[in-house]
């Protein structure tokens, strides 16, 4: 199997020795397995298993990250692991199963984001790479907005925030930049995210 193009992202305001390990596959033949792992508890696939076509951009993901990380650091979890706890945030929605049907693996699912935090020690960009090189079946691509906009289902995305009536005008293909109305889109689920359990 192909080595996973993982990107190792420090995040501002977290400390350095928590890099979090990201990588995008499409065309992933082995959902069900994964999903499997996840469910039965395997310490060994402890990630973030997330269905790529719920999410924006590259600062969509990143904020989901950055808060479960921050909760993870301040024992405010309300899920199981720090892993499980990202998928949680990317959802506007305080119900935990919910957030896991709409944003989480499902075995259907052909464009996969894997999130893994280093959380321990012996978590490393090499480490996560190998163990995913071995498991997951599916096409490498670089985790970048560019490739994001081609897998973004943005009706899906819209309903999960509950922002139908939103104008949304298609990303520009040409040059692979958001216009303003997908600018206006991702700013929205920002805030839908940061707003969670907040009132």
């Amino acid at each position: 199997m192909p080595a996973p193009l993982l990107d190792t992202i420090h995040l501002s305001h977290l400390p350095p020795s928590m890099p979090v390990h990201v990588a995008l596959y499409r065309d992933v033949q082995n959902a069900p397995y994964l999903r499997q792992q996840l469910m039965s508890a395997n310490a060994e696939f402890e990630y973030a298993f997330i269905d790529a076509s719920t999410v924006l951009s590259r600062t969509h993901l990143l904020s989901a990250v950055f808060r479960a990380v921050n909760d993870y650091m301040n024992g405010r979890l309300k899920s199981r692991n720090v892993h499980s706890e990202i998928v949680f945030s990317l959802s506007p929605a305080t119900n935990i199963a919910e957030s896991f049907r709409k944003f989480g693996i499902t075995d259907s699912t052909k464009d996969l984001l894997v999130v893994k935090v280093s959380v321990t020690p012996e978590i490393t960009h090499d480490s996560v790479a190998a163990h995913l090189g071995q498991h997951v079946e599916g096409t490498p691509v670089p985790f970048d907005d560019e490739t994001l906009s081609k897998i973004s289902d943005i009706a899906k995305i819209k309903k999960s925030y509950k922002l139908g009536a939103l104008n949304t005008a298609p990303p520009n293909q040409a040059n692979g930049t958001h216009d303003g109305g997908m600018r206006r889109l991702e700013l929205s689920v920002l805030g839908a995210i940061a707003l969670r359990g907040a009132t």
